[in-house]
């Protein structure tokens, strides 16, 4: 583990439209919403997620690999005054983040296959990318988005998200197109609830969850979408 690092646990649950409903309104009077969230509580994320020749990050997810990486460019509410390289890395059962600010003019000399553009003093993450498109083949494969819903609780840093109208965009790539054609990845409105925090969850968290009725799973919004992208018949996600 990498002591520079802020490692945090997260756990994942499918859920359904009245579950939140019942969740959210026991959680009422201990979450606030997150200042990122939108007058209607929401916002929008879109992730364009990168991956090797070798389909690395797809196969060591499916293969159930403890410790591994993916890398992704993610901008929010379909705007570009904030975009990130981002690299998340699970470690045991904790996860980290390490991101580098992108340009609209970077992400789209990246989109071109101009990748010299990642070349940058002093940003180790850009260059470690960089070197992972040039001698591993790492390029853009699969647009992600979806409509979340965050809550916070400063005790435990606890944030709760509900991660709702989860689609992709299958073979297209360009994040800034705002008529992007994309298809729903998930059945049955499900809804992925995600759950984050550092040392502890507070008991006051967990009473009003009752995580115990609900199912955990190891669900990947990449995994997921990539599953409507492939190219060959072998391909079984």
């Amino acid at each position: 583990m990498n002591e520079t690092l802020k490692y945090r646990n997260e756990l994942k649950y499918y859920i359904s439209p009245q579950q939140r409903i019942l969740i959210t309104q026991k959680l009422k009077g201990l979450l606030t919403l997150d200042q990122h969230a939108s007058e209607t509580g929401e916002y929008h994320i879109r992730s364009l997620y990168f991956d090797d020749a070798a389909n690395t990050a797809l196969h060591e997810k499916l293969g159930g690999v403890r410790d591994r990486v993916k890398y992704r460019i993610r901008m929010y509410n379909q705007r570009d005054n904030v975009i990130h390289f981002e690299k998340k890395i699970k470690f045991r059962d904790y996860i980290a983040k390490v991101k580098e600010p992108l340009t609209r003019a970077m992400v789209e000399q990246i989109l071109a296959g101009n990748y010299e553009v990642l070349i940058a003093e002093h940003k180790p993450l850009l260059r470690e990318i960089y070197n992972l498109i040039h001698n591993k083949l790492l390029r853009p494969v699969v647009i992600v988005d979806y409509v979340r819903e965050p809550y916070v609780y400063q005790y435990g840093n606890v944030r709760i998200t509900f991660d709702k109208d989860l689609r992709t965009a299958l073979h297209h790539t360009n994040i800034f197109d705002q008529e992007l054609c994309s298809i729903p990845a998930l059945d049955d409105n499900r809804i992925i609830m995600e759950i984050k925090y550092d040392e502890y969850m507070p008991s006051a968290i967990q009473a009003a969850l009752q995580l115990e009725g609900l199912h955990r799973t190891s669900a990947s919004k990449y995994v997921i979408c990539r599953k409507y992208n492939k190219r060959n018949n072998w391909e079984d996600y």
